[in-house]
């Protein structure tokens, strides 16, 4: 991989608004590249400063011109495709004002595994669902974000779920607008 290949195609990216990318991504962009020589350019990008090493396997764009809005949604999307995922509990409750508390993560329900990861950008939590799809999808809203937001309610339902931090609800909050 030619540093100089890597970043024009780089900057193509980040013009469609892309700063995020997985290895397979980088396999796909670049198909003359072998395995070896395909992880080989990446370090040295990573080196150079023009990757940033966000987890194993995804990388983010140093040199964007896009700056890093939603830099961790997009992460998170990356590390989860093909899987349903969504902004919720502590997250989504915070944005909403049903707790009054900012979370120091990103909270995410997932079809995907769970985990937590600690990226440069902040740290991801992925909680695990095995709901059906159709009520994944109901009540999600697309805010102009990589990633869907529950609703209030839906958010709360998840949180009562997976059982923690339910003191911190404000019920009167919650309950607005019903």
């Amino acid at each position: 991989m030619n540093q100089t290949h890597a970043i024009h195609q780089l900057t193509a990216q980040d013009r469609q608004g892309r700063q995020v990318f997985t290895h397979h991504d980088f396999a796909t962009l670049f198909p003359e590249d072998n395995p070896r020589t395909l992880q080989a350019g990446l370090d040295r990008l990573v080196k150079n400063g023009v990757l940033m090493r966000a987890v194993s396997g995804v990388y983010v764009n140093a040199l964007s011109a896009g700056g890093f809005t939603h830099t961790l949604e997009n992460i998170a999307k990356a590390m989860r495709r093909g899987e349903y995922s969504y902004v919720s509990l502590e997250s989504a409750l915070s944005e909403y004002g049903v707790i009054s508390q900012i979370p120091m993560r990103l909270t995410i329900m997932t079809t995907g595994r769970k985990g937590e990861v600690n990226t440069p950008f902040g740290t991801i939590e992925f909680t695990h669902t095995a709901r059906p799809v159709h009520d994944i999808l109901d009540d999600l809203h697309d805010v102009g974000r990589p990633l869907r937001l529950a609703g209030k309610h839906k958010a709360c339902r998840d949180l009562r779920r997976v059982g923690r931090n339910t003191e911190l609800i404000d019920e009167e909050v919650l309950h607005e607008d019903d």
